[in-house]
C-alpha cells in the first residue's frame, strides 16, 4: 500500500473518529440530561437513571453514526434492523461495562455518582467507536 492510501485511510479514521465524538457529546447530554432528572428526583434512582438515559441515547447514536459518522447507505428495513440490534449490542456491552463501573466507583471507591459517567466515557468511547466502525456499520 502507497504512503497516500496509508495516509488517507488514516486521515479518514481520524475524521470519523473526531465526526463520532460530536454524537458522543451529544449522546453525553442526552444520557447524562436524563440521568440528572431522575437523581434530582431521587438520588436511589441512578441505576435507574442510567438505563433510560441509555436507551434514549443509543437510538440517537445510531441515527447519526449512520448518517452523519460512517455515512452508510441503506436500502431495506431488514438493513436498518440489523445495524441498529448491532449498534444496541456494541453499546450494551459498553453499558454493562459503564453501569458496573458506576456502581463500582460510586459504591466501592465513594466517588460522587455526579462525576462518574464522565470518568466513564474515557474508557467506554474509543471501545464503541471500534465496536461502531468495524461491526455495527461496517461496509460489506
Amino acid at each position: 500500500m502507497s504512503e497516500n492510501k496509508k495516509t488517507g485511510k488514516i486521515t479518514k479514521l481520524l475524521e470519523q473518529f473526531v465526526k463520532f465524538g460530536m454524537v458522543g457529546v451529544l449522546n453525553t447530554l442526552i444520557s447524562t440530561g436524563i440521568y440528572y432528572i431522575f437523581i434530582f428526583v431521587n438520588e436511589d434512582l441512578y441505576l435507574i437513571g442510567h438505563i433510560v438515559g441509555f436507551i434514549v441515547s443509543v437510538l440517537n447514536a445510531y441515527y447519526f453514526n449512520q448518517k452523519f459518522v460512517f455515512k452508510l447507505q441503506m436500502s431495506t428495513f431488514r438493513e436498518h434492523l440489523k445495524a441498529l440490534l448491532k449498534t444496541y449490542l456494541s453499546y450494551g456491552f459498553t453499558f454493562l461495562l459503564s453501569t458496573f463501573l458506576l456502581w463500582f466507583f460510586v459504591e466501592i471507591c465513594d466517588i460522587s455518582e455526579k462525576i462518574v459517567p464522565f470518568i466513564n466515557l474515557l474508557i467506554t468511547t474509543p471501545l464503541n467507536f471500534i465496536f461502531n466502525k468495524f461491526w455495527s456499520f461496517k461496509k460489506k
